[in-house]
């Protein structure tokens, strides 16, 4: 009796029953997330997609893996708010099914000339479970995604728009492409408006001076400096790479493997971490829409024009980078998305201090950095915007400042326990 019992509860968490001793144990539940996420990063750096719908595609996949695993009926004792899709009580099935087909069924919809690799994966996924559990998990992961692809059909991420440079001092002189991303609907906070800059100090002011003075020194790419060059190229993540959210859900998926989270507990912290990056990117395209400032690049060679008598122009200057930047300048997305990231994953495990390894897609070599806590991750990534001549330090400190006050709202209202008392992962609020 107590056997059967033991081998119902595998079958539902959709394990495959099998002798010990002639066969390796299946995976853990929970790292279904993890290879979607996987699947997710590759997808992103093979669409070479920009940073805002890298963010948009991750949030995505999270939210509907999320609700398709806490919306089973079974799981009604440990249910918590949806992220989307409210639970359904006929909702029945392997949960790993049930996320793999969500994440498939929406990575599908957003890139279907890559059906098939992900039809593939998914087959595999299921390969493993109980045919009649697997059938009805995927059905309900279906309907999920099928309502995550319905809610954010007309987001604001499309079609696209450009905004035109401009001229004269302070101003970010080129077109700008993709500020459509300004008006993109949130996945979990109330307003985006409620955290857009009133911009960055006066061209004549003295903060405006010593942030000249700082990136001039820093960023100035006639004065060699092999390490604030890899940390530059490290954070970089263009196009083509899993752009600056990839390299934090990957940071998630290293923390949750090594230690050992739930299915649930690892869906919701995928969750919350990528509605809170995603959440970052209206207010932020949208203040660099507002400000419409110019790089650093533009702002040393034509400093004569500022007004401001503590700034000298250096018209060969040029950034660390090797370019000027694509957009323009306040405030940097690359702090924005790091805050929100690492304020997520602290408050997700009630400790900054965790240490970790990453490889990042632009790394140099390929080399692996090491960090003591997110935070520290966070603050080097929005340092290497100055290191590399892209950004001024006040435009670091206002997109950490945003991506800290936007996870904290989503952490504080989103996912949390409808009955009981309210935490998030292992840290009570």
């Amino acid at each position: 009796m107590r056997r059967s019992l033991v081998v119902g509860v595998l079958l539902f968490l959709g394990a495959t029953v099998v002798n010990p001793a002639v066969a390796d144990p299946p995976a853990p539940p929970a790292s279904v997330i993890r290879s979607w996420n996987d699947t997710a990063l590759r997808t992103v750096r093979l669409k070479s997609a920009s940073d805002a719908q890298a963010a948009r595609l991750y949030a995505m996949v999270n939210v509907a893996m999320y609700d398709a695993v806490n919306g089973l009926a079974t799981n009604a004792a440990n249910r918590r708010g949806e992220a989307l899709v409210p639970p359904s009580r006929s909702a029945v099935g392997s949960p790993v099914a049930a996320a793999a087909g969500a994440a498939h069924d929406v990575l599908a919809g957003l890139y279907p000339d890559q059906a098939a690799a992900f039809d593939a994966e998914l087959a595999s996924d299921l390969a493993g479970i109980t045919p009649a559990l697997a059938a009805l998990g995927r059905s309900w992961g279906g309907r999920v995604a099928a309502a995550v692809l319905a809610a954010r059909a007309d987001d604001g991420s499309s079609p696209n728009a450009s905004q035109p440079g401009g001229s004269g001092p302070g101003q970010f002189t080129a077109s700008w492409s993709g500020v459509q991303f300004r008006n993109l609907k949130p996945f979990a906070i109330a307003d985006p408006a409620a955290y857009v800059s009133p911009g960055p100090p006066a061209l004549t002011s003295l903060d405006y001076a010593a942030a000249f003075a700082e990136v001039k020194l820093l960023g100035n790419a006639a004065i060699p400096d092999a390490a604030k060059l890899a940390t530059f190229q490290y954070w970089s993540l263009g196009g083509g790479t899993s752009q600056p959210p990839g390299a934090w859900v990957q940071v998630a998926s290293a923390v949750s493997a090594s230690r050992s989270l739930s299915l649930d507990d690892t869906a919701r912290l995928f969750a919350l971490e990528s509605m809170a990056m995603a959440d970052t990117v209206a207010p932020t395209y949208e203040t660099k829409f507002e400000t419409h400032s110019w790089r650093p690049q533009t702002a040393i060679r034509g400093a004569e024009s500022d007004g401001n008598p503590d700034t000298v122009a250096d018209p060969t200057w040029s950034a660390r980078a090797g370019s000027v930047g694509s957009s323009p300048e306040h405030w940097s997305g690359h702090s924005s998305f790091s805050a929100a990231a690492a304020t997520v994953l602290k408050d997700f495990f009630c400790r900054d201090a965790i240490p970790f390894s990453l490889v990042t897609d632009s790394s140099p070599g390929g080399a692996a950095r090491s960090y003591p806590s997110f935070s520290a991750a966070m603050v080097e990534a929005g340092r290497s915007r100055v290191y590399g001549g892209f950004h001024f330090e006040f435009s670091n400190q206002a997109g950490l400042a945003a991506g800290r006050d936007i996870a904290a709202e989503v952490v504080a209202h989103k996912l949390l326990v409808l009955r009981g008392t309210t935490h998030v992962g292992d840290c009570p609020l």
